[in-house]
């Protein structure tokens, strides 16, 4: 009967279990983390096709983000595949606590408020390392205004990135279809840049992150708005109108969604030029400077950030336990 019960809502349960660890424990440090791994694949097969920087390197591009996610979603479907033969029970425990590690919500909660802990003490130097960990951009030159400003930008874009998008994709196919998402999101943010090396070696994987997230971006935008009135002290009316007026002046057709979001709930204006390795690129702002933005909202955007996937994870699981039983 138990049984009958947890092999029907296999799924259910491991959204909801491997949630709440994450919430608990975040990334378990001391643990080897699969994320790593789909890294030095993806180091390894750029080596072994030797990208020059030309147009040639597109299906070079296309052969490496193939390659990356069949492999990570393959590796773990075969292993749980054998598990769950053998005993379900311990397969179900590795699928759950693989879907843990999938999850990023804590460990990005934890990394901004520590940036937040070094500027309330007037450590820019080390408030800028603290940056450097979740964020692509350079952070030695940034102003304290600045650094709140990539800590806001960062959480509320990876809100899709590392809790939204990971969560749907365990909702439709468990942890080896979160793996390959995450594959698709770690080759974005490895290959993904418009640079002189990656251009053309990264376009696929650039688009296709774009592409994967498309759906999840918006969800997660809308969701932040019904969140930031759950917030105090956050606008919904502000959420709404500055995303919906602001989020395709986004480079990123996907970014803009939970970034106007953030800057309307919160009243301040997020984006502009940023460096990415060595790169001036140009960025739009979003949002109203109604007033200056202060250390606080970094940790408004944490509790945005609980809200949103909160909702987010209900909807899921609602979805999964009375559509599809």
């Amino acid at each position: 009967m138990i049984l009958d019960f947890v092999i029907t809502h296999k799924i259910v349960i491991i959204l909801l279990l491997s949630s709440l660890l994450d919430f608990i424990f975040g990334d378990p440090i001391k643990i080897p983390h699969p994320i790593i791994y789909i890294g030095k694949l993806i180091s390894r097969l750029e080596k072994s096709l030797s990208p020059d920087s030309t147009e040639r390197d597109i299906p070079k591009g296309v052969l490496i983000f193939i390659l990356t996610v069949f492999i990570s979603f393959a590796v773990p479907f075969a292993v749980l595949f054998f598990l769950y033969r053998i005993n379900f029970w311990i397969g179900l425990i590795l699928e759950i606590f693989w879907s843990f590690q999938i999850l990023a919500a804590r460990t990005l909660n934890t990394e901004a408020l520590k940036v937040k802990k070094h500027l309330e003490s007037g450590d820019l130097i080390e408030a800028r390392r603290a940056l450097s960990m979740i964020v692509g951009r350079d952070t030695t030159q940034l102003s304290k205004e600045d650094i709140i400003k990539a800590v806001v930008e960062t959480v509320s874009e990876n809100t899709t990135d590392g809790i939204v998008s990971p969560l749907i994709a365990i909702a439709i196919g468990g942890a080896p279809l979160g793996f390959a998402y995450k594959a698709v999101n770690t080759l974005d943010s490895m290959i993904g840049y418009k640079s002189e090396k990656y251009f053309y070696f990264g376009k696929a994987s650039a688009i296709l992150d774009d592409v994967f997230n498309y759906l999840p971006a918006r969800l997660t935008g809308i969701s932040m708005c019904f969140a930031s009135g759950l917030v105090p002290g956050l606008s919904m009316r502000g959420a709404w109108r500055v995303m919906m007026r602001d989020h395709a002046k986004h480079a990123s057709p996907n970014g803009g969604w939970t970034e106007g979001a953030t800057a309307g709930a919160l009243g301040v204006r997020l984006g502009g030029d940023a460096t990415y390795f060595g790169v001036l690129f140009k960025k739009a702002a979003l949002g109203d400077p109604k007033r200056d933005i202060r250390i606080s909202d970094i940790e408004d955007t944490t509790k945005l950030m609980w809200a949103s996937s909160i909702i987010i994870l209900i909807l899921i699981v609602m979805i999964r336990a009375f559509c599809f039983l």
